[in-house]
């Protein structure tokens, strides 16, 4: 009978999930590209040869490392829990109000909010920065990763911002009345009380937004699309995208993409691996030792 209850998210994770993912690594193996669409040749392991070998395989990988931790650093987690915590002790109306204000970028149509950067960033004597500062210059090209970090970050930020200020109000008031009795500072309460609840919080923002961060690259692709030069703020999932379906010798190169995902799901899974061993998972789900008097 429980078998009978799992069957239907079974079928629905087989369908969405491992087929979708087999069918990626059967891809990986063949030539297939819009030269022979239909009748692909077996290649092995030719495609994950030609990417290991590839000139910019290094400079795009570090790029996606770089793009992740300073992402995920300042803005995703950073920024996130500054604007929890900060809101949690000043007055409700105008905490609701701040909040708001940062998920303003996450509604927002991707486009329309490029096209809104674009403007502010764009040379005199259109651009609202070349103005204010007096120097008239395409602030895109001139700070790409700037940029395209702080065009990420705002968004992300939004999304940890909720998960910690949830958090942060489950927690009983009682702890707060009795750390302020005691006379405890504010930074003392953040520090002592705050911080060490939300460990599984952080942990499932940290994991949840590395990955999302590792498969996105709509908005690099809008604010720079990998440039400005060769691969500059080219990341792997942006670089699979364009071998896939954007190949600059006009033929599709489907085996060859798919590859290069199959290789980005192995860094998902090392990159999963480390931030649970860094947050000591094995710890978090151990059951709470009871004293019994």
């Amino acid at each position: 009978m429980p078998l009978l209850f799992l069957l239907p998210a079974g079928v629905l994770v087989i369908a969405f999930f491992i087929w979708p993912v087999v069918n990626t690594i059967l891809l990986s193996l063949t030539n297939l590209s819009t030269a022979n669409f239909g009748n692909p040749d077996f290649v092995g392991l030719d495609n994950y040869s030609t990417v290991l070998s590839d000139r910019w395989m290094p400079r795009i990988l570090g790029n996606s490392v770089f793009y992740l931790v300073a992402t995920l650093a300042f803005f995703n987690l950073g920024l996130a829990l500054v604007i929890a915590v900060s809101t949690s002790f000043i007055p409700q109306r105008a905490a609701d109000g701040i909040r708001l204000f940062w998920l303003l970028p996450r509604i927002t149509s991707p486009v329309v909010f490029v096209l809104i950067i674009q403007g502010l960033l764009a040379p005199g004597p259109y651009g609202v920065l070349s103005q204010l500062t007096g120097v008239s210059q395409s602030w895109i090209n001139a700070y790409p990763w700037t940029v395209i970090v702080f065009a990420n970050g705002i968004i992300g930020a939004s999304f940890g911002m909720l998960i910690f200020t949830a958090s942060i109000k489950s927690i009983p008031d009682e702890q707060f009345q009795a750390a302020a009795v005691d006379g405890a500072s504010q930074m003392f309460l953040v520090r002592r009380v705050i911080l060490p609840q939300l460990r599984w919080p952080i942990l499932f923002v940290t994991a949840y937004q590395s990955l999302a961060l590792l498969s996105s690259f709509e908005y690099i692709m809008l604010l720079t699309n990998g440039g400005p030069g060769f691969y500059t703020t080219e990341v792997w999932s942006l670089w699979a995208y364009s071998e896939a379906f954007q190949s600059y010798s006009g033929t599709a190169r489907f085996g060859l993409g798919s590859a290069m995902v199959a290789g980005l799901v192995v860094v998902a899974l090392i990159v999963s691996l480390i931030i649970l061993r860094l947050f000591r998972f094995n710890d978090l789900v151990t059951k709470p030792k009871i004293e019994v008097n």
